[in-house]
């Protein structure tokens, strides 16, 4: 990867998941990959409906978020499991997303993605659902995924690998 837009580190909260991130941009540093930290928490999206859609039209806030998604050619997602599923921020942004173009799949189709969670629980749920979401909007997601919690936390080497491992899938062009 030489381009400094390569990797983009997502977090789906402000809490352990975040710290997650930052530690993949710390590592992703370390392999010279120069990652950009997304924390989706910064943003102001009111929750996705047809009807809000309809009043709001194509929020700035989502057009920016669509921008920084496209400009980097791999992502690593970070989201705590909330109620054995992914947190509604990850899925509300995903919604809006999915509403600004013709082709709701173009701008995760092709796209190599990696997991990962840290969660009070086992986490699995969230990694089966957000990768059963991922595959069907048209993402490569990586084969292995990251889960952690305060019992087993992330080791270094782990999320090295998963980086490396990314950083190896090539993006499909359609």
């Amino acid at each position: 990867m030489n381009s400094s837009k390569d990797l983009l580190i997502i977090s789906a909260s402000d809490g352990e998941n975040l710290k997650l991130a930052k530690r993949f941009v710390t590592i992703g540093k370390e392999l010279k990959v120069n990652p950009e930290l997304l924390d989706l928490t910064d943003l102001d999206l009111p929750l996705f409906s047809p009807k809000k859609h309809a009043e709001l039209g194509i929020l700035s806030t989502i057009q920016s978020l669509q921008t920084q998604m496209y400009s980097h050619s791999h992502w690593v997602i970070c989201a705590p499991e909330y109620n054995g599923s992914i947190p509604p921020i990850l899925t509300n942004a995903i919604a809006w997303l999915s509403v600004q173009g013709e082709d709701f799949r173009h701008l995760f189709n092709g796209r190599p993605v990696a997991m990962a969670s840290f969660s009070g629980g086992g986490c699995m749920e969230l990694l089966i659902s957000m990768r059963i979401q991922l595959t069907h909007l048209g993402a490569q997601v990586v084969g292995r995924q990251l889960a952690s919690n305060s019992q087993n936390p992330a080791k270094d080497e782990s999320i090295k690998d998963i980086l490396q491992r990314l950083i190896q899938t090539k993006p499909l062009s359609f």
